[in-house]
């Protein structure tokens, strides 16, 4: 997808990633840009900023969803690009430092998002035979992420998800890439990094960069740190290998 005369709407918009993404996509000659976020205020002062449309939402209710799109297609006439990439972070695993609250949000905001962008987006999208969807995973929902159970499980829950989504309407020209970086310096991203978690913290800008040519070549993973590829390749070969290989990584990291 070439960004020109394009309208593209994202997520998780007021900072980090979305706003770098927005910024890059009205340099590329965007048509227009929608940023959406929960904050009102931070929402209208980015896209004062920026110079582009503003809808404060919540991602995990699908009545918002529908409104942010409804709001879009009514300025614009119709939404080219949804990128879903609002996100949150948190710790814990399998017993009682990550209840079942946790486990549901994290569900909500990393899976359910995406679906309900799909539903409010893919009728018009297929009516006109084009659209395409950008869904921030992460790094860890092709591989793994130590000590963040609900996070990494959901986040590879989003990226089987683009898959489907890849698979059942490709013949509709619905294109769909999944973005998957390591470390990002945004607000979102840890404070440190332990051993072998990251092959380097880049700048939301410069992931910006490598969405907007992933999205021209229309491929599917978007790879901000290009060693993650090589990372998946090992372990479809040789998945008892990678989970050792993992579980000797986690024990290093916990010394």
């Amino acid at each position: 997808m070439n960004l020109t005369n394009k309208v593209a709407i994202i997520t998780g918009g007021a900072g980090g990633i979305g706003r770098a993404m927005a910024h890059e996509f009205l340099r590329e000659g965007a048509r227009g840009v929608v940023i959406s976020d929960l904050d009102p205020d931070q929402v209208k002062h980015v896209s004062d900023e920026l110079g582009c449309l503003g809808f404060a939402a919540d991602v995990t209710n699908e009545s918002e969803v529908i409104a942010l799109v409804d709001s879009a297609v009514s300025h614009y006439g119709q939404v080219d690009l949804y990128c879903s990439n609002a996100g949150a972070l948190s710790e814990g695993g399998l017993l009682i430092d990550a209840p079942d609250e946790l486990w549901q949000s994290q569900w909500d905001v990393h899976v359910m998002a995406h679906i309900y962008a799909a539903r409010a987006c893919l009728p018009s999208m297929i009516a006109r035979g084009d659209g395409y969807f950008l869904i921030t995973a992460s790094a860890a929902g092709l591989l793994a992420a130590m000590g963040t159970g609900p996070y990494t499980v959901s986040k590879a829950a989003a990226v089987k998800l683009a898959e489907f989504m890849a698979i059942t309407h490709g013949d509709d020209g619905i294109k769909v890439s999944v973005l998957c970086p390591q470390g990002v310096n945004t607000a979102m991203a840890p404070r440190s990094l332990g051993d072998g978690q990251t092959d380097g913290v880049i700048e939301p800008e410069q992931l910006a960069k490598t969405v907007v040519d992933t999205l021209n070549e229309e491929r599917f993973h978007v790879l901000p740190h290009p060693e993650v590829g090589e990372y998946v390749r090992r372990k479809g070969n040789d998945i008892d290998r990678w989970l050792a290989g993992m579980r000797r990584l986690r024990k290093r990291s916990l010394n």
